[in-house]
């Protein structure tokens, strides 16, 4: 009785941590797309802009929980706009690195407070 008891508390904070997260998402999404961004475009240049370099897109895709090819899709998309370059990485022929430029290093400065801002009244309050 008592380990069912435990799983089906696990099973309700799995699905309370699913809601938060959709709730954020959505939330990022629609407060994003005044700059033409959603919550994962951001994720890359946010990730871009920590790191101060470039990133293979293998090191991302470990990082944003997209898969290779959505991630090389949403890449793409973000360097049609001009906001990422990418390039064939020095040591290994057959990666492919991601950098910021500059329009892509100022729309991720002037969004960052935007995106923060929603985290904090998303998640502010959220134990974890």
């Amino acid at each position: 009785m008592a380990v069912e008891k435990a799983n089906c508390e696990r099973v309700e904070q799995w699905r309370e941590l699913l809601a938060t997260h959709a709730r954020t998402t959505c939330e990022l999404d629609r407060e994003l797309h005044q700059h033409g961004l959603g919550a994962s475009d951001f994720e890359v240049l946010d990730m871009l802009a920590d790191a101060d370099s470039s990133q293979r897109v293998q090191e991302l895709a470990g990082r944003i929980h997209l898969s290779q090819s959505a991630l090389s899709r949403l890449v793409a998309r973000l360097e049609k706009d001009g906001l990422v370059v990418r390039g064939m990485c020095s040591s290994d022929r057959r990666g492919v690195q991601v950098a910021l430029t500059d329009k892509g290093r100022e729309l991720h400065a002037r969004v960052r407070p935007l995106q923060r801002a929603v985290l904090e009244r998303m998640l502010g309050g959220a134990s974890g």
